[in-house]
């Protein structure tokens, strides 16, 4: 091994290669188990592999730890991880928990919480908890005051098993502020149920909003369900309103109409304005948060717009032109800009002179089933929706389009799984609620 000591902290997302250096994935925990008198012992590594799946790989299979990457001998058990009972997951489980200090130890006695863990080789193939990073409680009344750390030995801390204490989710969220929403959520959704909502408590609203994007919609409900109302109107507020009215539809009526009434009142009209529309039907899909501009704005101009680094790249790859006002529904729909096309042009052109307009928008009811032949056949990544006088409303993109068509499991769904081609849906506002198949991880 090229390293002897590593905190778990750093490995996270770390790149797993193969013994050819190709790359196979990224580690997203260390697995460890218990033992009666020594500290606990490293089994293997959590590693995300493509299409999200995240796997077990045997730490006897790891050839090399170091410069941020990690060498692996032999091939991969693709099998979906499943945790076995006495296991125990570093960052998800172990990190935030609270620990005693016996007499003597870093100092001396008192309570502290795990911050981060040290994994230590001690001979080929065999690894286990080494040191623990913990942070003590905080003294000082300064607001700014987080408490003295210190690092111990494993035998010098005893855990803290009563439960009566709060895990800190302070260290998670440090651990998860690079991950993609994608990744977040996939994170959250293996985490222990309390666990789960105390680090969805500390999430930002913005944060907590682009990983409910990316979840099942069983898992949105499950979510928001145990957050209070004022908080979960902040996070729907946060969300795209075609995803918001997903979940809202998928809540209780009472609930959700009392959301909407807590949501900014024109947050809660553009979703209250899409749980109008039938699930399978343009309207149902789209978002009505396009970017619109009038003929006279130049490339210049429709450039720097969809250079927002929170813009999702499928509403930025085109510009809506329309005569005022701006705000959906818009005055008379002109046409669209692909942002190609204006990279073809001076940054003085007025983007009214380059309009595209030989793709004809759909309306609000145009059947999801056309809305996807039209993308396909034209090689779209979005499509205009007008209403029935000629006036912008939203816009459909692919991601919408593709979640639809996927079936309702797709993102627990492992790649070699055959998928069907179309996703049912009801005729209803309300989604299908998605299902998972666990399926063994073949250690052993």
């Amino acid at each position: 091994m090229s390293a002897a000591k590593v905190f778990v902290a750093r490995l996270s997302g770390c790149s797993v290669f193969d013994p050819a250096g190709d790359r196979v994935g990224k580690v997203r925990d260390v697995l460890v188990v218990y033992r009666r008198s020594d500290a606990p012992r490293v089994v293997g590594l959590i590693v995300e592999v493509p299409g999200r799946r995240r796997v077990f790989l045997s730490i006897g299979r790891v050839t090399s730890i170091g410069s941020g990457q990690i060498i692996t001998t032999g091939l991969i058990n693709l099998r979906r991880f499943e945790q076995r009972g006495g296991e125990v997951r570093v960052l998800a489980e172990l990190v935030g928990r609270r620990v005693t200090l016996r007499e003597g130890a870093a100092g001396s006695g008192g309570s502290a919480t795990i911050e981060d863990v040290a994994i230590e080789e001690k001979g080929p193939g065999e690894w286990s908890v080494s040191q623990l990073f913990l942070r003590r409680p905080r003294t000082s009344p300064a607001p700014f005051g987080k408490g003295s750390t210190a690092f111990a030995q494993w035998a010098d801390v005893v855990e803290d098993d009563s439960g009566d204490e709060a895990q800190s989710a302070e260290q998670l969220i440090a651990a998860y502020s690079e991950l993609l929403p994608a990744d977040l959520a996939t994170t959250l959704l293996e985490l222990p149920e309390e666990r789960r909502l105390e680090v969805a408590e500390e999430l930002s609203d913005d944060r907590l909003a682009d990983a409910l994007e990316e979840m099942p919609e069983s898992d949105q409900v499950q979510i928001l369900s145990q957050l209070d109302d004022d908080r979960a109107a902040d996070v729907l507020e946060s969300m795209e309103p075609d995803d918001a009215a997903d979940l809202i539809a998928q809540l209780p009526g009472v609930r959700g109409e009392t959301l909407l009434e807590l949501m900014n009142p024109e947050e809660a009209e553009d979703v209250r304005f899409l749980l109008a529309y039938d699930a399978d039907t343009a309207g149902g899909l789209m978002t009505t948060e396009p970017i619109i501009v009038s003929a006279d704005a130049t490339v210049a101009e429709g450039l720097a717009l969809i250079r927002r680094h929170e813009l999702a790249p499928a509403i930025g790859a085109a510009i809506c032109v329309t005569l005022p006002p701006y705000e959906p529904p818009t005055g008379r729909y002109l046409g669209m800009v692909h942002f190609q096309r204006m990279l073809r042009y001076p940054p003085h052109e007025r983007l009214g002179t380059i309009l595209d307009q030989s793709i004809d928008p759909v309306t609000p009811e145009t059947s999801a089933a056309e809305v996807s032949r039209r993308l396909a056949s034209y090689d779209l990544v979005s499509l205009p929706v007008v209403d029935e006088t000629g006036r912008l409303v939203g816009l459909v993109t692919i991601d919408d389009v593709l979640d639809y068509l996927l079936p309702s499991d797709w993102r627990n769904a492992d790649s070699d799984d055959p998928l069907p081609r179309v996703r049912r849906r009801p005729l209803s506002t309300s989604r299908a609620v998605p299902t998972t198949a666990k399926r063994p991880d073949g250690r052993g």
